[in-house]
């Protein structure tokens, strides 16, 4: 019989082994789990089987490395069980599947303290945090200056596609309409796509396509663009025309939101924004 060796076979079952990592490190009162001494740490195997609605022998089989290929079901069940996070969840996936799970949009609008001082750090450079529904969740003081004062909106009308199409202000202030509503169209289609969230999306679609032929038009040509970065061209009520390189970036652990920042193209334009902040009161997030 050839040998096996131990760190070999251990190598081998990445999945098992991670799993026990994670089952091994849950502190069970926390689960509201009780009793006397246990001999080893974290959850027994029977208790995230119990906790997962699966066999405790197919657990154990899985964490062994004999438990044949799971299901994404079952190891969607496996990583509630274990509380993981989503990127100890997409970890499980590719160890156990090769591949990340099926998105799947979870909105939420709150962010942290230190995602909106991150924001406010930046004195004059408008930035915003949106969802993947463009909904605008969050802004800095130069965005309300020099983009739009969005604490003045009631939520539901943060949306920066219900705005592009339905407020004649943010209308007027681009350069080339047309360009940039086909732009943000595009966009929206595919953050939509990616997070999973066209059910989500479906009533602000139908609302649109009534209210604005304009938007019925682009979004029958199924067009898709990517955010990235560029040059925003604006024409604002008080500075007239200026320009802003913006760049979108990932919030980490937050696959649902989009930090864009704004940074002014010219020391001409970011004078301007540093004089306009220096008139304006300060406007708060909300």
């Amino acid at each position: 019989m050839a040998h096996v060796n131990k760190n070999e076979s251990e190598s081998d079952n990445r999945l098992g082994n991670y799993l026990k990592n994670r089952r091994t490190k849950l502190d069970p009162a926390s689960f509201g789990i009780s009793g006397g001494r246990r001999r080893t740490a974290g959850l027994r195997r029977e208790e995230v089987a119990q906790r997962a609605n699966i066999s405790a022998a197919w657990y154990t089989w899985l964490e062994q490395g004999r438990g044949g290929n799971p299901s994404a079901d079952v190891l969607d069940r496996i990583a509630r069980a274990l509380m993981l996070t989503e990127v100890e969840r997409e970890h499980v996936f590719l160890l156990g599947l090769g591949h990340p799970p099926e998105v799947r949009y979870r909105g939420g609008d709150a962010i942290t303290p230190r995602l909106q001082r991150l924001l406010d750090a930046l004195p004059y450079s408008p930035a915003i945090v949106r969802t993947a529904t463009w909904n605008v969740v969050a802004w800095n003081r130069a965005a309300a200056a020099v983009l739009t004062d969005y604490g003045s909106l009631p939520p539901g009308q943060r949306n920066i596609l219900r705005m592009i199409f339905c407020d004649p202000r943010v209308r007027a202030a681009q350069f080339d309409w047309e360009s940039v509503a086909r732009f943000v169209v595009g966009a929206f289609r595919i953050d939509a796509a990616r997070a999973g969230a066209d059910a989500e999306v479906a009533p602000l679609i139908d609302e649109l396509c009534r209210s604005s032929p304009e938007f019925a038009a682009m979004w029958r040509d199924n067009e898709v663009q990517t955010h990235g970065d560029g040059v925003k061209h604006l024409r604002h009520p008080v500075l007239g025309p200026i320009s802003l390189e913006y760049s979108a970036f990932a919030v980490d652990g937050r696959p649902d939101l989009q930090m864009i920042v704004y940074n002014p193209a010219t020391p001409v334009d970011q004078e301007q924004i540093r004089s306009l902040i220096g008139r304006t009161p300060a406007i708060a997030a909300e």
